[in-house]
């Protein structure tokens, strides 16, 4: 094993997507599932993430869905990648968190970002608006403050108010430079667009600022890995999501996710065949050692602490049988 890779740690990000014949109830049931697994496999972290109104995502809430997730598992770290900040008030976010942390004690991590619903629609329901992103940095101070006891208002966070949850930032855009700022770990992707991702975590190793929640720079970057036992079978796993994802640029729906024989099957017109070669392409998936060698690469290059793995397809048989085979690649469990 590559001592680069044993020195990284390896956690995992389920996106609770939906799949063709199974509804958002089995997605989620899958997601605490699939949370029992890679515990068992050894990995650091689970997180859970927040999409609304998205037709082919199940997961809209992750503090519960944390919740039923630190429930069925006893030593994982459990958090979210990540609530939208923008989307809640700071003082029930902490709440919430809070009482996590309160249940169970020394698992629960906070995954913060910036982002707002992806449509008109979905903002209005919110109750947000495109420009509720802007302040992100006031909000995550304001956040940070209910923890520490600072809130100018007078009002205690219960029982948030001198507990400890690890906050994280996702560096998208101008995440990076507010992580630093911060002073929090800061979690970026995606391994696409390697030359953006660098310039992104050379500007936050830059221009960090010493916190009480972190010392120095923390670096996690997130993306799709594929494992399997050849580099066919590797890249059948991502064909649904690189077809869903081609969809939904070409019809503005995000479905949720096909097997990969129907992809295989599909015709394709050239601009979907365009977004669908797009989607597959920049991940990190073959064989134990081609990934092996890739990974090493990316943790060389990023200086990355941690890697965390986003990977979703609807062979839930193939997703588990990969995160076996990265953990064995990261000596995860030994």
């Amino acid at each position: 094993m590559s001592p680069v890779i044993a020195e990284a740690r390896f956690s995992v990000l389920d996106r609770s997507r939906t799949r063709e014949g199974h509804d958002g109830t089995e997605a989620l049931r899958d997601t605490v599932r699939l949370a029992q697994e890679v515990e068992g496999l050894g990995y650091h972290r689970f997180w859970v993430s927040e999409h609304h109104g998205v037709p082919g995502v199940a997961g809209s809430a992750p503090t519960v869905l944390a919740a039923a997730v630190a429930a069925a598992t006893r030593t994982i770290r459990v958090g979210t990648g990540g609530v939208m900040l923008p989307n809640h008030r700071p003082l029930v976010v902490a709440e919430q968190f809070g009482v996590l942390e309160a249940l169970f004690p020394g698992r629960i991590d906070m995954g913060l970002g910036r982002s707002v619903g992806f449509t008109d629609g979905v903002r209005r329901a919110l109750g947000r608006d495109k420009d509720d992103a802007d302040d992100f940095a006031g909000q995550l101070a304001e956040l940070l403050g209910w923890f520490r006891g600072t809130s100018p208002t007078g009002v205690h966070a219960r029982p948030s108010q001198g507990l400890t949850v690890p906050p994280f930032v996702l560096a998208l855009g101008e995440g990076a430079a507010i992580a630093a700022q911060a002073g929090l770990p800061m979690v970026i992707g995606d391994l696409r667009n390697r030359e953006k991702m660098l310039r992104g975590i050379e500007r936050y190793r830059e221009t960090f600022r010493p916190s009480p929640w972190a010392s120095e720079p923390y670096v996690v970057v997130s993306g799709t890995v594929a494992v399997a036992a050849t580099p066919e079978d590797a890249r059948r796993i991502l064909l649904p999501e690189a077809w869903s994802m081609a969809y939904a640029r070409t019809r503005g729906t995000f479905p949720p996710l096909p097997p990969a024989e129907h992809v295989e099957s599909l015709t394709m017109n050239a601009k979907e065949r365009g977004f669908y070669e797009a989607g597959l392409a920049g991940h990190i998936a073959g064989t134990e050692e081609q990934v092996a060698r890739e990974l090493e690469n990316l943790i060389k290059e990023t200086g990355a602490r941690e890697v965390l793995v986003t990977t979703s397809t609807y062979d839930r048989t193939a997703l588990v049988d990969s995160y076996r085979r990265l953990a064995r690649i990261a000596g995860l469990g030994a």
